[in-house]
């Protein structure tokens, strides 16, 4: 009896093993080789400095190389899509910013929120109004004067509509009660490259872009669209403390597609929020002029819903809702 008591009890254990492995996370190797982002926007840009910077601390947090590739096009569409239909393994993760969101009611072809999953909130990257040294522009109020003494004057350079620094500059079109001449561009860093040039004389770029110019003078830096001023450009006002309802700027965060499963971007959360917190990467990215305030996939999604909820009205008013139009 105690040999077969014995045997069963063998048997019964052997199986609970064999479930146990059947059922282990297939997370448990994850990662076992090297991990992709993607990032959506040309070379030189915001995105992509922050994001290769990323790159280079992830190593240490991931355990095996990280690398970066660019695919750009249709004002960041193209670069999302290909992450989006990336295989869901983890090992394809896509980068966005908050043009993201715009891109759904603009362009029929870009992806829309629901067809990704957003697993880790890099930083917010507040707009801002800046002009050649050389128009004589020193404050909002003489921007206002000059746009209304002559509109066509202004030139301003901003992503294709639906990005984030053409939203920026509808919203101070409205907050300001003026208008532009919006010239349309396929990244902040080819705008920043035209605002330098002299090809137009304003534009709507998130302060990093431009603060090391500001304070070479070839730049001013009027107003930023945030609540408060930024770290990085603390003598500069927000619009709000000149009076004007301007709230604009963009964010960054990382994705991955549908059907990735849920063991594996637990990992992958952790890894990335390790990399974000690291004090070598805050430090090098403060310096940059990037805030970062990283949050989980939870808080991120959070995010990211009540935004599209905000920005949906704005978009509406300013009859750039093409598709996805809601009820």
């Amino acid at each position: 009896m105690r040999l077969r008591i014995s045997s069963i009890v063998g048997t019964v254990a052997a199986a609970a093993l064999g479930l146990a492995w059947a059922a282990a996370p297939v997370a448990a190797a994850y990662p076992e080789k090297t991990v992709t982002i993607v990032i959506n926007w040309p070379p030189g840009g915001g995105s992509d400095r922050i994001f290769r910077l990323f790159a280079e601390y992830a190593p240490k947090h991931f355990g095996v190389s990280v690398v970066v590739v660019n695919k750009t096009g249709a004002g960041g569409a193209n670069g999302t899509r290909a992450a989006a239909a990336a295989k869901p393994d983890g090992y394809t993760v896509g980068t966005i910013s908050a043009g993201f969101l715009a891109r759904q009611y603009t362009n029929r072809n870009a992806n829309a929120l629901e067809d990704i999953i957003p697993v880790a909130f890099v930083g917010p990257d507040p707009g801002s109004l800046q002009v050649r040294a050389d128009t004589g522009i020193k404050t909002v109020a003489d921007y206002v004067a000059r746009a209304k003494a002559d509109p066509k004057s202004l030139r301003n350079g901003n992503d294709q509509p639906g990005g984030s620094s053409y939203v920026t500059a509808k919203i101070v079109e409205k907050g300001l009660g003026i208008k532009m001449t919006l010239v349309p561009y396929k990244g902040y860093a080819p705008t920043t490259a035209a605002l330098l040039s002299g090809e137009i004389n304003s534009a709507t770029l998130p302060v990093p872009e431009v603060i090391d110019h500001h304070k070479a003078g070839t730049v001013v830096l009027l107003a930023v669209a945030s609540e408060t001023r930024h770290f990085m450009a603390p003598d500069v006002p927000t619009f709000k403390e000149l009076g004007h309802d301007v709230i604009s700027g963009s964010w960054r965060l990382f994705f991955v597609p549908k059907g990735t499963p849920e063991d594996v971007r637990g990992v992958l959360e952790r890894k990335l929020l390790a990399t974000l917190a690291d004090p070598g990467f805050v430090s090098r990215a403060n310096k940059g002029g990037f805030a970062i305030t990283p949050m989980g996939a939870a808080a991120t999604l959070a995010r990211m819903k009540a935004d599209d909820a905000a920005l949906y009205g704005v978009l509406e008013g300013a009859g750039l809702v093409k598709v996805r139009m809601k009820k």
